[in-house]
């Protein structure tokens, strides 16, 4: 009964029904919350039929092996913040050192045959912080303890774009890095909306959800690819936006496409994701082609795309899946 009425209080697809009352009393069974940690210590006395609810038994192991103590959930997601963290940041130095030096600055001629920089490191960035962060999330527990840690990280990061872009303090190495023409205030718009759609598919769906993995791989690599690609390839333009070309939408929607089905494998390989299948791969295709089409039309220059395409990943996926 004392499981039973946790269970009914923390839904979590890892907590761990309450024995028969037939079973033996001789072993407790604990709540588990904070799966996987939680489960190392009571999985020798739990029959297999426990674990159907989180995943298959060959990557149960997996899952456990990803997490650092597993007799204290608190530590483990402290230290796994704390690792995301230095890797999060660090690539944002890393990017940030770079466009201070002007290394990926590429410049071509305008419309009116002025040069301009067409300020390739900003989309690098956009596809490279995302996609390494959510590398990370196997290190969390799978509950919503979990999940509010790794949230902390795309969280103090819309702080930071705040902060720049209201001019608090300064970091030219992150505003050349983040936006387009060098200007601060830019910061409160692009970059604010993909740290703050990031922070929500990690509260709001996290790992063991594939709407998750739609919304943080549509919008780092389908939306990043886009641009570098329509940019190179995309001399015909779509009819209804002149502004966007026909390449960069057929980019978008494969990147996102591709990426999606790869962190599928990746976060099956744990055992967050189930039946990661031809079924599952069809949805996050339709996903990717949705978010290309929106991020193709008008609105989405009024409206960033940041925003437009993280929330075409979440509704379309929240009805497929």
């Amino acid at each position: 009964m004392y499981t039973k009425s946790f269970s009914h209080i923390l839904s979590s697809p890892l907590i761990v029904d309450s024995p028969s009352p037939s079973s033996s009393s001789s072993s407790l069974t604990v709540p588990c919350f904070f799966s996987p940690t939680s489960l190392k210590s009571s999985s020798a006395s739990l029959p297999a039929t426990y674990f159907h609810r989180y995943s298959h038994p060959r990557s149960l192991a997996s899952s456990l092996a990803a997490v650092m103590f597993p007799e204290n959930s608190v530590l483990s997601d402290v230290c796994a913040t704390g690792i995301s963290g230095v890797v999060a940041f660090s690539c944002l130095g890393f990017w940030g050192e770079i466009g201070k030096r002007g290394i990926f600055d590429q410049y071509v001629l305008s419309d009116l045959g002025l040069k301009q920089n067409i300020k390739l490191i900003r989309k690098l960035v956009h596809i490279n912080i995302g996609l390494v962060f959510i590398l990370c999330w196997p290190l969390f527990s799978s509950g919503l303890q979990g999940a509010l840690f790794a949230s902390l990280i795309p969280g103090l990061n819309i702080i930071r774009m705040l902060l720049l872009g209201l001019g608090v303090y300064q970091d030219e190495g992150t505003i050349k890095s983040m936006s387009r023409h060098g200007d601060r205030r830019e910061l409160l718009k692009g970059p604010f909306y993909y740290a703050l759609s990031i922070t929500s598919a990690c509260i709001f769906y996290w790992k063991t959800s594939p709407i998750a993995i739609a919304v943080v791989c549509n919008l780092c690599a389908g939306d990043g690819m886009a641009d570098i690609v329509g940019r190179r390839l995309g001399t015909k333009k779509l009819p209804y936006n002149r502004n966007k070309s026909v390449a960069g939408s057929v980019g978008m929607a494969i990147s996102g496409f591709l990426a999606s089905v790869a962190y599928m494998y990746y976060f099956a390989s744990f055992g967050y994701i189930k039946n990661s299948g031809w079924d599952m791969i069809l949805r996050f295709f339709i996903i990717s082609i949705a978010s290309a089409l929106v991020e193709s039309l008008p609105i989405s220059t009024d409206i960033d795309d940041n925003l437009t395409v993280s929330l075409t990943s979440a509704l379309v996926g929240t009805l497929l899946f």
